[in-house]
């Protein structure tokens, strides 16, 4: 999705120093856990309010480049990879609140779980409702339980890769391409919920580097 942003970033420098050099995988890999680990502990140390609304809201403002070469190289099961897969999934939601209110609405109504209790979306649940859990999801990265956010995260992706899914078999008879497209998409939520939901696991076991 980083393609999609051009927009001139303002770094904050306590968050972002020592970009340069990234060429270097190996500098790449220090520069993202350092900033990932600097970045969540200062904030959680003092989540002073305008702090973590700015920091909320950054993408909206920025774009999401600064934040994708910082991160988006990491591991998925590491610090800076999982802030990179929220910051990401934020994106997605608020990009398109209606596709990802309608498919995550489908999928509380099939799937079998406690999925849709965990990721704590208001219901029924529109665009509006899921823009704020979107919101309330990294918020709570910074100032709540981090894995509880990461596991509300997971709980959403899941509940919404069933919906997709669901779609994309009422789909198929008359629109092949588009039950492609949206089995493609079930998918990666699938895969980008087992990556939160293992963040979490290491974040409760404090192995989460």
């Amino acid at each position: 999705m980083s393609e999609e942003f051009h927009k001139p970033v303002k770094v904050p420098g306590f968050v972002f120093e020592g970009m340069q050099g990234g060429v270097d995988p190996a500098v790449t890999s220090r520069v993202a856990h350092e900033t990932a680990h600097a970045l969540l502990a200062r904030v959680r140390a003092d989540p002073d309010g305008e702090t973590v609304e700015r920091l909320i809201a950054y993408t909206d403002q920025h774009g999401i480049d600064a934040i994708a070469e910082l991160w988006s190289r990491a591991l998925p099961r590491t610090l800076p990879g999982v802030l990179w897969r929220i910051y990401l999934l934020r994106l997605m939601i608020r990009q398109d609140p209606t596709s990802s209110s309608f498919f995550f609405q489908r999928g509380t109504e099939v799937i079998d779980s406690i999925d849709p209790v965990v990721a704590g979306a208001s219901m029924p649940t529109g665009p509006d409702e899921i823009t704020v859990l979107a919101d309330e999801i990294l918020r709570g990265v910074y100032t709540g339980d981090f894995a509880v956010a990461l596991e509300r995260a997971a709980a959403f992706c899941r509940v919404s890769s069933a919906g997709c899914a669901s779609v994309a078999d009422d789909s198929e008879p008359t629109e092949p391409e588009r039950a492609t497209v949206l089995t493609t998409r079930a998918s990666r939520l699938s895969h980008l919920a087992t990556d939160l939901a293992s963040g979490a696991k290491l974040w409760r076991s404090e192995s989460l580097d």
